[in-house]
């Protein structure tokens, strides 16, 4: 929503701008869709490594003491 109206007050101000940014949101969109898909997986890669560095810890039943507040 808060796009949206920053996008209402660029076209009252700048319409070319306004119209130039809406039509290459698009395009912006698909040049990064790679670097999130490769961001997703190397979240998924991480919390993988870290689960099979938790396992033998997890087999022994250790728990994380809570945090002391």
């Amino acid at each position: 929503m808060m796009g949206f109206l920053l996008w209402c007050v660029l076209l009252v101000l700048c319409w070319p701008l306004a119209l130039l940014a809406l039509v290459l949101w698009p395009v912006v969109w698909l040049v990064s869709l790679p670097f999130r898909l490769v961001g997703i997986t190397f979240g998924a890669l991480f919390a993988l490594l870290k689960a099979l560095l938790y396992l033998p810890a997890r087999v022994l039943g250790w728990r994380p003491a809570a945090h002391a507040t």
